[in-house]
């Protein structure tokens, strides 16, 4: 069974795993990252690089022909300042795309909802493509959809814990209910916690600390690609239910009769 593209604000994908960029020993390692993941959508801090700079690393490495490059405004803590992000990278030609990261406390980075949905309703009325990282909140993941965004990033477990799915029986609730992608951000820790949310129907996974933290990070790059993968491949095939109680894969009913 081929897995299909990944649609997501307009456009087509072959990956559904999302690089983040942060962590990395080098430049020259996340190079070696991005080309063992494969992946197509790279997100960079707009505070960490110089936008203007054609010698930055990120700018070198991540070429507009070969990724998406995705913004993010981590590092805002209020609605104005995250929108004042966005608008610079869309001002220096970077992308009209943005991970909207709006976190005021510096100890958790716990998403803050009421700033976070304050500053998608503007930013997708001046026509970018929004995409919020957000607790795994259904009531705030309906309210984002309503509002025009073009995805929704409910997190695991907490930004940089590699603590997995802690949030399932609410990012289950989430994919339900979604009419946009759903991609799982934050928290995820190995490949493990990615096939999982792939399972629930996640349509993507968003993975940095995991894998610049590896003692290998371009091995675990290809493992947690084809942990998605493989993840996906299940979701569509169908599980199967649940039951408390056994069943026998091979019915005894008739078995001794001759």
């Amino acid at each position: 069974m081929e897995t299909e593209r990944f649609h997501l604000g307009g456009q087509e994908f072959g990956s559904r795993l999302i690089m983040g960029t942060g962590k990395f020993a080098s430049p020259e390692i996340l190079k070696h990252v991005l080309d063992a993941a494969g992946c197509d959508i790279v997100t960079v801090a707009i505070r960490r690089i110089d936008i203007e700079a054609e010698q930055d690393p990120f700018i070198r490495i991540i070429s507009p022909e070969n990724f998406l490059f995705l913004p993010n405004t981590s590092g805002a803590r209020t609605a104005e300042e995250a929108i004042r992000l966005a608008e610079i990278a869309r001002f220096s030609g970077v992308s009209d795309w943005v991970k909207l990261e709006i976190s005021p406390e510096p100890n958790h980075l716990m998403p803050d909802p009421i700033e976070t949905l304050k500053a998608a309703e503007i930013l997708v009325k001046k026509g970018f493509k929004v995409m919020p990282y957000i607790h795994a909140d259904p009531i705030l993941a309906k309210r984002l959809e309503d509002v025009g965004c073009v995805s929704v990033m409910p997190l695991g477990s907490p930004i940089g814990t590699n603590m997995g799915l802690e949030t399932r029986a609410f990012l289950r609730l989430i994919i339900e209910q979604s009419s946009i992608p759903v991609i799982v951000d934050a928290g995820i820790g190995a490949p493990s916690h990615a096939c999982e949310a792939m399972e629930l129907g996640a349509d993507a996974i968003l993975v940095n600390t995991a894998i610049a933290a590896a003692k290998h990070p371009v091995h675990m790059a290809k493992a947690f690609a084809l942990a998605i993968q493989t993840g996906r491949m299940a979701y569509l095939a169908g599980l199967g239910g649940v039951s408390s109680t056994a069943n026998a894969s091979s019915p005894l009913t008739g078995f001794l009769r001759v």
